[in-house]
């Protein structure tokens, strides 16, 4: 009962810290609501509120649909892979190409009202895209950059206390889940993030995943990202194997898994116990209000099924994203 106190404690002051720190800022719905200042530092500016939305980036679509707005454009993931979470309605919109490689002229044929794009994939076409439309980069990283962009897109899109409205939400949310681990279960289980590969790129504390999973009392194997400010870093699996995570969530590209065949991958404990999750495109691209709670329920799930239940994705995004879109 101790523990579960102060653990209350602690997470109301990170929530109030949270929100006075300004990490989801209250945003008048004035003349401003039509501008936004981009990970890039700059300032972009609006004449009216847009409607066609141009996504390169499903954390933008996440955006987008939870506040009633269908893009008219998407980038993809996986080909041939729609996100459950959002429902599979990228199918719905115009096909620009993988996220890292989308079609400009594709893109210019939707004549969109603004491109909402992730930075690391675009920056070095922002000239091309802003003949297109005006171009807003996001880093679509972390935690505290979740909240801020899901601000202060939904203030752009004219819908700022919907945007404040779920950013709380999610904050108590994820205070109310913490406040739930069994008690007998702290520290939670070392854990790790991963691309697959020879060398699995692994995730510092930082992104928006693993900050969420050290919220549950996880401990990530990768720790804190270092001063040069990468969200994420290669890793050899004999390194893994030093560290010993007892439970790897993989993101899952697609059928090829060199990993696997590595011999020291079986030697992991979190492989001998059957504990390796491949997990959905929630999970990298994790900065928008559905896909966050999505990751939210299934690292409570994972890192403790006897008190959480499996995650019905697509009933999580039927509960953000209106029926008028999806029915």
């Amino acid at each position: 009962m101790k523990r579960r106190t102060f653990l209350g404690s602690a997470l109301s002051c990170l929530l109030v810290s949270t929100v006075a720190s300004g990490a989801f800022p209250r945003i008048a719905q004035a003349a401003d609501t039509k501008s936004i200042i981009d990970a890039r530092g700059r300032r972009i500016s609006l004449a009216q509120v847009p409607r066609r939305i141009a996504a390169i980036s499903y954390s933008a679509v996440d955006i987008a649909l939870a506040l009633g707005i269908m893009p008219v454009a998407s980038t993809y993931m996986t080909k041939g892979r729609a996100p459950d979470y959002l429902l599979g309605l990228t199918e719905k919109m115009t096909n620009i190409g993988q996220r890292a490689r989308a079609n400009l002229e594709v893109l210019s044929s939707v004549r969109p009202d603004v491109i909402i794009a992730m930075r690391r994939y675009t920056e070095g076409h922002a000239a091309q895209f802003e003949k297109i439309a005006p171009y807003i980069a996001l880093n679509m990283e972390l935690l505290e950059e979740s909240y801020y962009e899901v601000a202060q897109l939904a203030a752009l899109l004219g819908q700022p206390e919907r945007g404040e409205a779920l950013n709380e939400a999610f904050s108590q949310l994820l205070v109310d889940i913490a406040l739930q681990v069994p008690a007998g279960h702290q520290p939670g289980p070392r854990f790790q993030i991963m691309w697959g590969g020879d060398s699995p790129f692994s995730f510092y504390d930082e992104a928006t995943p693993a900050s969420i999973a050290n919220t549950l009392g996880g401990t990530n194997i990768m720790g804190p990202e270092p001063s040069n400010g990468r969200f994420g870093a290669e890793i050899s699996l004999e390194a893994m194997l030093e560290k010993d995570p007892e439970v790897i969530f993989v993101y899952d590209s697609g059928p090829e898994r060199p990993h696997e065949s590595n011999p020291v991958w079986s030697m992991l404990s979190a492989v001998k116990n059957n504990r390796v999750h491949y997990v959905g495109d929630a999970w990298v691209e994790t900065n928008g209000p559905i896909a966050r709670e999505v990751v939210l329920r299934e690292v409570a799930h994972y890192f403790y099924p006897e008190a959480f239940p499996a995650v019905d994705t697509q009933a999580i995004g039927r509960r953000y994203i209106p029926q008028t879109l999806w029915q």
